[in-house]
């Protein structure tokens, strides 16, 4: 147990890097009401690699930066948890739910074998693989505590999800109003394809509300395999000589979260404030990881991310919409 004179001297160390990152969320709040389809997580972390790339750094700050990149991600992840409703996702159905997990499965061990055939590094191609696969910038940070990784790939890997959700976000109602679908199609295929969640509720608006309903659906279900697949890769590092955890705790809370959800005893004014906290401290984690990004990193993985991004993005969306639209 510390004293108080110890956690005074602790909170002065963290202070400032804590001050910076609140502002930092506070602006990545603002940027994300201003551009459509930009989350509050993705806008976060670009703030975050251009504070880091300031002349000077990030000067006394660094220390609580650092911290703020660890236990705020943690307690992000496991408020994630609170927002799926399990019963919702189960009312998909069997042959959706498949399709979502066929997207999953796909999308990561597609995504890591195209990256190993450019050359990239390991830890890169799994971030992006999850962040186009499971939930974007939220599922990037709660993966790259068991994988071995670089700042700059974190970054990369936001950066990849944020450029082509963006771009689905036009191309997805654009395609499904040139092939005759209908609402629920493009719900299906927004909530099964698209990466982030604001992404998704974008790229559905435009077929109106019983769109987005479907998607909103069907992208939690695909965020309910953030755990499992945790849990994989966890088993990969330790067979490997990793030596993390299999199941790390935060992901366990992650688990719980979703086990109080379903119990349907948390009141929704709860459930409003806890999804906003959960924002919050994913974009304090993830703009405090930003500053430790160097561009003349990200600079050495170039058109290859790019071309894995692409790459992912078409692996998704494709497995999602050609499933999707085969049960619907």
């Amino acid at each position: 147990m510390r004293t108080s004179v110890e956690l005074r001297a602790v909170w002065s160390e963290r202070r400032s890097g804590v001050l910076v990152a609140a502002v930092g969320v506070l602006v990545a709040q603002l940027l994300s009401a201003w551009v459509p389809g930009v989350g509050v997580v993705t806008a976060a972390v670009v703030l975050g690699v251009l504070v880091g790339n300031l002349p000077g750094g990030t000067g006394a700050a660094g220390p609580g930066l650092a911290w703020v990149a660890r236990a705020p991600l943690r307690a992000g992840v496991v408020l994630l948890g609170l927002q799926l409703a399990v019963g919702q996702v189960l009312g998909l159905g069997a042959a959706t739910l498949g399709v979502v997990v066929a997207v999953v499965v796909v999308g990561v061990l597609g995504t890591v074998l195209i990256g190993r055939a450019l050359g990239l590094p390991p830890g890169l191609s799994v971030l992006v693989a999850v962040g186009s696969s499971i939930c974007g910038a939220s599922a990037i940070a709660a993966v790259e505590g068991v994988v071995e990784r670089e700042d700059e790939d974190v970054a990369a890997g936001v950066a990849m999800v944020t450029v082509f959700g963006t771009l689905l976000v036009v191309l997805v109602p654009l395609v499904g109003s040139a092939w005759g679908w209908g609402a629920e199609d493009v719900g299906r295929v927004a909530g099964g394809g698209v990466h982030e969640v604001a992404q998704v509720v974008a790229a559905a608006s435009p077929a109106g509300a019983a769109a987005v309903s479907v998607a909103v659906v069907v992208k939690l279900s695909r965020v309910a395999l953030l755990a499992p697949v945790v849990a994989v890769i966890g088993l990969v590092r330790r067979r490997g000589g990793g030596g993390v955890p299999l199941l790390p705790l935060f992901v366990v809370g992650f688990l719980v979260a979703m086990g109080v959800r379903a119990t349907g005893w948390v009141p929704a004014p709860v459930l409003g404030v806890a999804a906003q906290v959960s924002s919050v401290l994913l974009a304090a984690a993830l703009f405090a990881l930003g500053t430790a990004v160097r561009v003349s990193g990200l600079r050495r993985a170039g058109p290859r991310a790019l071309l894995l991004g692409a790459c992912s993005t078409v692996l998704v969306v494709g497995t999602a919409a050609t499933g999707m639209l085969l049960v619907a």
